[in-house]
Order: C-alpha cells, then structure tokens, then sequence
C-alpha cells in the first residue's frame, strides 16, 4: 500500500523544551517531608523557647545576687562601714580594706561581699570614676582599662539591672549601681559567660537530640507510611496486572480484582481499591459483550464466505461455458460474460481472503512443519518478475538455507503479498529488493525477512494502521488495481499465527517491510514447498 504521499520529517515538527519538567513527588516522600518537616519545625520551637526561658532564669538570677550585694551596699554605708571616697589614696584603698596599699581595687567589692571571681566594682563620685576594676581567678584585682570605665559611666544609679559589654576579654556584665551615704554611686556587676556557657551547652543538646529524634521519626514514618500504603502499593499492582492484558483482541478473562481486603468503604484506599473492582466488573462486561458480537461477525464471515465459493464456482463456469460459443454471441454479450468471469474471479479472491482471516481469528491450528525460507523467496520473487516486469527485484539471502517451523502455503502468501503490495503501489522503474537473513534475538535466532523499495512512500496517516482490514492508500487507484485492503492484514495475521512479528518504517524513498520468524536448525529431511 506504498502511495506517493510525500512523508513529513520528524524533526521538522519535533519540539522540546529546554527545562525538561521536573519529576513530580511521590504521596510517600510527600508524607516523609511533612512529617520530618513538622518534627523539625516544633523541635526548633522547642529549643529557641527553651534556651529563652534557661538564659532568663540564670539571668534573673544573676540579678537577685545583685540586688542582694546593693543592698548591703547600702547598710554598710549607713553603718559606716565602707569608707568615704575622698579618704580613699589615689594609689588604692587604705590598708585594710582588702588588697593593700599601692593597688586599685573596688572598695565595692569589700562592701559587698559573696561576689566570686569576675565580679566588677566601681566608684563614681560627679561623673568620675574613682576606683574601678574586676576581681581574676585568683581573687586578685585587675584594674578597669579606660574604654571599660566609659562603659561603666553609661550605668545610671537607681535603675534595675543592665547588661553592658566590656570588650571580647570580659564579655557582657549584668550590673546595677547605687548611692551610698556619701553620695558616691557604685556599681556591681557580674559575668555573663557563664548563663552564655550554659545556653550555648542546652542549645547544642538539644540539637544534637533533635537530630537523633529526627533521625528515628523518620525511621518510624518511614515504616509507618510503607505499611500504610501496602494496600494501595496492592491495587496499583492490580491495576499494572489489568494494563498487560490483552484487552484489544482475541477472549478476555478479567478475573482480576482488588483484594477484597483492600475494598473496605471507611477507608481511603478502600474505597478506591472498591471503585476500580466495579470499573473492572463493567469493563468485564463490555468486552464480553464486544467478543460476543465479534465471535457472531466472524462466524457470519466465515460461513457467508464458504457458501459463496458454491455460487461463484458456478457463476464462473457458467460464464466460461458460455465464452467457449462467443462466435454465436454478440460483441457486446461477449465483452459482459468476460468482465463476469473477471469479476466472479476477484470477488472470489475477496471470499478465500475473507475466509483465511475468519480461520485465523477462530485459532485453527496452522501446519507446523520445516519450511525453507529461502526456496519460499526465490520462486516467489520470480513469479513477482514475471508478473511485474517494469519493476528491479534484486534478492538477496545467505548460502545456508533459512528454516522456520510453520505453514508452507501461509508463509508463502506473506512473501507474494507482500511483494504485490511493493508491485502495485509504486511506479514503474522502482527496485524492490527481498533480503533474507538470520539474527540472534533474546529468545534465540530468529529468520528475518525484508521487502524494500525506493518509492514514494506511505502516508504517515496510514501508517499506524497500515496492518488493520480494508485499509486503502488510495480508493481510486486501489480498486483500479484490484486491492482489497485485505492483503497487509493477512500478513500480519499469518505471522502472528506463527508466533512472528511484522512492522513497517517508510520515508519519502525507502520503505522496509520487516518480518521476524523463530527459526530452527536445519533437519535431515525438509518438506517440499510449494512452487
């Protein structure tokens, strides 16, 4: 059925995109995400309120012992007990008052005892500071530095507890500052590395929990949403099992359903487990209401064509019987009792075709015996020659004889349709070449036969259904020429018979029949073919 339709280039009309979509998430990493995600999100809340909460008790802490210590700041001085800041020595304390003369240590730390290592304390007198300094590890005092006492001075008396920082050595200090009798103000602070110390240790065990609580929630979804879905994962296998069937052709046996214990309406997958077992129940029905009527259409089919041989064996021998006296007979009754036979002869060809596909349908067995390809080719493409002369046939086959198990005849027919179809539908002058060959396939050798030619090639619309009944190129040129649109479907037909497969790739110049058989090795003795 090669026509001169020109055939258009695939990539010509080919299109893509340069950001190919992207994969779309399956339900079961959709629930992982949302469930890890949540964990992950609420142990984030967990942690950042937690180390709040932690850092504002010590801190509240750390304020309470502040507190405190300003408090005996101020009964010391009302008992006088701290000495007054112009009797102070510029170079330090009197003696007495903890650390020795020569030195600079805050009289706040002697008025307010308790405060440990770290711990700062100031003298202002009208915006000066008068002594100022921080007590180290070893219960010495280091005196402030100057950018240290202008961040004390920022510390105003009577406020509540402040934080202030005092440089990448000492950090953050929590202080407070208060009048004493005299009128000077000191101030106390504490160290803040510590409450820091200990955040900064709750932060990263709770992190390091949270991993692991993650790591194990996932786990446990992870199983959880695997065992969830097995149900689901069941009817998708149901649904893969119905995919594979045959459901185009031949009896269909739709026994396949979803377990019953996967059908359960109060579920989710139930009820969808339950809607696909009704969809299966009605396509059941369909399509054994579908081969019922197939079955009536073949067996109408196949009977209407074997009593028509009887009708038209006669119309044909009457029609010759009265061709043997044309001399007694008109011209013009001469002429019509011709194009009778001629008639009679291709509607009987229609019938055995016709006949052959209702046999092929119902299953009848083909002969199964060893048949040589290659003698099947030679005499085949000869009788082609004789019958097409203004066409090239070139063959070409291997020295070794090319075997198959099947149906001389059938097989035979496949190679004559074939090259009819070559003959017919392409102009005079083109080359029709029939190759013959043995390839190695998953199954074992299989005999490959092709029929090329350079012509015009087919129609791309015809092209999917190149092998159905009845499928013309051209209506006009097909009846002209006495096609039947049978000839492609009987090879397609015999070969499937044979556990074979047949297809067809055709381009403006070039279009290649291929078909596939299993072969054999060669036996003792072969069965004659026809000739």
């Amino acid at each position: 059925m090669t026509t001169s339709a020109p055939v258009t280039d695939p990539a010509a009309t080919t299109t893509g995109s340069a950001h190919p979509k992207r994969a779309p998430w399956t339900l079961r990493r959709r629930l992982m995400v949302v469930v890890v995600g949540l964990l992950a999100m609420g142990s984030a809340i967990v942690g950042v309120a937690s180390a709040v909460a932690v850092s504002g008790l010590l801190t509240e802490g750390v304020d309470n012992q502040l507190t405190k210590a300003a408090e005996r700041i101020v009964d010391y001085g009302r008992n006088g007990q701290l000495p007054a800041p112009d009797s102070l020595p510029d170079s330090g304390i009197p003696d007495g008052y903890g650390g020795g003369s020569g030195t600079r240590e805050p009289p706040a730390f002697i008025g307010a005892p308790g405060l440990g290592p770290g711990a700062l304390g100031a003298i202002v007198v009208d915006g000066t500071i008068v002594n100022a300094g921080y007590l180290n590890a070893d219960g010495s005092t280091v005196p402030c530095t100057e950018s240290q006492d202008a961040m004390i001075l920022t510390v105003s008396a009577g406020d509540r507890p402040s934080t202030i920082n005092l440089g990448e050595h000492l950090g953050d200090y929590r202080v407070v500052a208060v009048t004493d009798a005299s009128g000077a103000t000191r101030i106390i602070g504490l160290p803040l590395a510590e409450v820091a110390s200990t955040v900064m240790q709750l932060v990263t065990l709770i992190a390091i929990m949270s991993v692991v609580v993650l790591l194990l929630a996932g786990l446990a979804a992870f199983a959880i949403v695997r065992y969830s879905l097995r149900p689901l994962d069941r009817v998708v296998a149901t649904a893969a099992v119905v995919a594979e069937l045959p459901l185009d052709r031949g009896e269909v046996a739709l026994a396949v359903r979803v377990p019953e214990s996967d059908t359960d309406p109060r579920t989710e997958v139930g009820r969808v487990g339950s809607a696909i077992n009704r969809m299966l129940g009605h396509v059941s029905s369909a399509l054994n209401a579908r081969q019922a009527s197939e079955n009536k259409v073949r067996r109408f089919v196949s009977d209407a064509s074997h009593e028509l041989r009887t009708p038209l064996a006669s119309i044909a021998g009457y029609s010759e019987l009265a061709a043997r006296k044309s001399d007694a007979l008109p011209e013009d009754v001469t002429h019509s009792l011709g194009r009778i036979r001629s008639e009679a002869g291709r509607m009987t060809t229609i019938v055995e075709d016709l006949l052959l596909l209702a046999r092929l349908d119902e299953g009848r067995e083909l002969a199964k015996r060893p048949v040589d390809l290659t003698e099947l080719v030679i005499h085949t493409v000869g009788d082609a020659h004789v019958a097409g002369p203004d066409h090239v046939f070139e063959l070409d086959f291997p020295e070794e004889p090319v075997l198959v198990t099947g149906d001389a005849s059938r097989l035979q027919q496949v190679i004559v349709n074939l090259l009819a179809n070559a003959r017919t539908h392409t102009p005079a002058g083109t080359t029709v070449r029939t190759g013959l060959a043995v390839e190695s396939g998953p199954a074992g050798e299989i005999a490959v036969l092709t029929v090329s030619d350079d012509g015009p090639g087919i129609d791309p619309a015809l092209q999917p259904n190149l092998f159905e009944r009845f499928v013309r190129g051209d209506d006009s040129r097909s009846r002209a020429t006495g096609s039947t649109g049978l000839g492609l479907a009987i090879v397609h037909a015999v070969v499937a018979a044979h556990h074979g497969a047949v297809r067809c790739e055709s381009a403006p110049g070039r279009t290649v029949f291929r078909v596939e058989l299993p072969a054999v090795a060669t036996p003792d003795v072969l069965v004659p073919t026809a000739e």
